[in-house]
């Protein structure tokens, strides 16, 4: 198992929404996540900086195929349409980023 973190900023008028729009998680989005090997995700946001962060754990074997599923999944994309321009991506991230990983550097068991 790895423990992956992500963060990314979003535009405080659409905070509101982005957390809506979590709640009410569409059915094939969770499914197509799961199916990609990824379990305990979670995103935690921090206002007033309007940052966001995302935890999962990955399971699987082969990060890069499961990650291109998710990407060509129709119902994947058409919810990152809705929620990308919410998020405002960090200039800092690495190239072919959009929420910008994190290095751990700490567990506690």
């Amino acid at each position: 198992m790895q423990k992956m973190g992500f963060v990314i900023g979003i535009a405080p008028e659409n905070i509101p929404e982005y957390k809506r729009l979590h709640a009410e998680i569409w059915p094939q989005v969770a499914e197509r996540i799961k199916a990609s090997n990824i379990t305990n995700y979670s995103i935690f946001l921090r206002e007033p900086e309007n940052l966001m962060f995302g935890y999962w754990e990955y399971v699987g074997s082969d990060f890069e195929a499961d990650m291109e599923a998710i990407a060509a999944d129709p119902v994947t994309r058409e919810w990152w349409a809705v929620c990308g321009p919410m998020q405002r991506p960090l200039e800092s991230r690495a190239e072919g980023e959009w929420w910008a990983g994190m290095e751990q550097v700490f567990h506690l068991p």
